[in-house]
């Protein structure tokens, strides 16, 4: 205790972590999810250890509930399998337990070492030219694991058997002070993957972090790097931060970092633009409520929005040289998509729902005849129609229209057939079908 207490007063520290006990971190096992626990009790029954680590000890610190719990551990994964009735190993690159408990998955993962730096061609071993690791799948110690992590705040672990917080890198004292560090070199760290300037921002965002100076300052310099993580990689993590709850402060602070060039060019236009800032930042504004609602969260609608005005501005060049609009529009969604997907790899499932709502969106400005009648019966008409209110909150189409398609898609079948506009173009001459002459049948004589 006289020790402790010396080491606290003088800001001191005994060589290796700092283990805070039971009562002075805040941390209990009821704010564990029982399957979590459950795991972490039945390894340490097994002489193994137990904790729960990264995310999770991180929100829980900051008064976040966890959507999900890990757990690091110092078994190998076919010594963790046997150990639970449902237990599966995956992964190719680095193998992990996937732990069923009821409806809840719990990650288990062996404590994890850097990959060794044995000088091969005046290249670290693992890594191609530009520092980015190609390897990273060697078992390790927990302070090891807890060295190779990306940020200090998430290599924190709790051993729910010793109610102890486990701090290696000065994490605690990081969330208190609500800034977000880089474990060892901010920018040999991002070479070994590029993806993490991307966390960086994310994460500051999400949890209303400052990032540190010195992990900031490689940032902007190396944002090129994201030129050569795969697509779907960024995809995934562009999922992360626009459903994180916080997008809109997430991509400004994208922007800010200068890293949306790899990921999201056209951020440029649209705040640049008064209308594609409003509609944006309305769309974001949306998403980030009823992620914070607990509301499901339709991707390729969020992704529509983002794109929206790129569309335009292609749809709008082609008119100019005289395109008919419906082959137009066609065409620049095409052009849009095949840029964007090139960078992000959007799924074809949500380009597909894309495509629908951008094409719908001319479809609402007809409000006559049979055509509205069979707008508001297609399968994507909610999304279509939400996305043109969207379109109406920004001021981009009237809100006329709006308010029509609102009230016509809530009225009875009679209701909507009166509430239709009368037809304003040129009608259609109909052509008149000669009837055959039946076989046999005389010719018609001339009064």
């Amino acid at each position: 205790m006289i020790q402790r207490f010396i080491r606290r007063v003088f800001g001191l520290r005994e060589k290796g972590p700092l283990r805070v006990p039971a009562g002075e971190h805040g941390l209990t096992r009821t704010r564990i999810s029982p399957a979590a626990l459950r795991v972490c009790d039945t390894l340490s029954q097994h002489q193994f250890a137990g904790c729960i680590v990264g995310g999770a000890v991180r929100d829980l610190l900051l008064g976040i509930t966890p959507k999900d719990f890990d757990v690091a551990t110092d078994a190998r994964p076919e010594q963790i399998k046997p150990l639970f009735r449902r237990a599966f190993v995956i992964g190719r690159r680095f193998r992990l337990v996937h732990v069923m408990i009821g409806q809840e998955t719990v990650e288990v993962s062996t404590y994890r070492a850097a990959h060794p730096e044995v000088p091969t061609d005046g290249q670290q071993a693992g890594v191609d030219e530009t520092g980015r690791l190609l390897r990273d799948n060697v078992f390790g110690s927990q302070e090891e694991d807890a060295r190779r992590r990306d940020f200090t705040v998430n290599a924190l672990f709790y051993d729910p058997a010793r109610e102890e917080l486990i701090d290696y890198h000065g994490g605690l004292a990081d969330l208190k002070k609500r800034t977000l560090r880089m474990i060892g070199d901010p920018e040999k760290r991002y070479r070994e993957d590029p993806i993490r300037m991307l966390r960086a921002v994310r994460m500051a965002g999400k949890l209303g972090l400052s990032i540190a100076p010195e992990t900031r300052a490689p940032i902007r310099r190396l944002a090129d790097l994201l030129e050569q993580v795969p697509p779907p990689r960024l995809f995934d993590e562009m999922l992360k931060l626009l459903l994180s709850g916080h997008a809109s402060a997430c991509l400004r602070q994208l922007r800010d970092e200068g890293l949306h060039k790899g990921v999201l060019p056209l951020l440029d236009v649209i705040l640049e633009q008064p209308l594609g800032e409003r509609f944006v930042t309305l769309a974001l504004a949306q998403t980030d409520e009823r992620v914070q609602e607990g509301k499901s969260i339709s991707p390729a609608f969020l992704f529509a929005a983002l794109l929206w005005h790129e569309v335009l501005a292609a749809l709008r060049a082609r008119e100019k040289r005289g395109e008919q609009s419906i082959l137009a529009l066609e065409a620049a969604m095409d052009e849009v998509l095949d840029r964007q997907c090139d960078k992000l790899a959007i799924t074809r499932r949500l380009t597909a729902t894309m495509r629908e709502v951008w094409a719908m969106q001319p479809r609402f400005e007809h409000r006559s005849g049979q055509r509205a009648l069979r707008l508001v019966e297609t399968p994507r008409f909610r999304m279509g129609y939400d996305f043109l209110a969207l379109r109406a909150a920004s001021g981009e189409v009237p809100a006329e229209i709006e308010a029509w398609w609102r009230a016509f898609q809530g009225a009875d079948a009679e209701t909507r057939r009166a509430m239709l506009l009368p037809e304003t173009g040129p009608k259609k001459r109909r052509r008149r079908r000669r009837r055959k002459k039946a076989p046999g049948a005389p010719a018609p004589t001339q009064a």
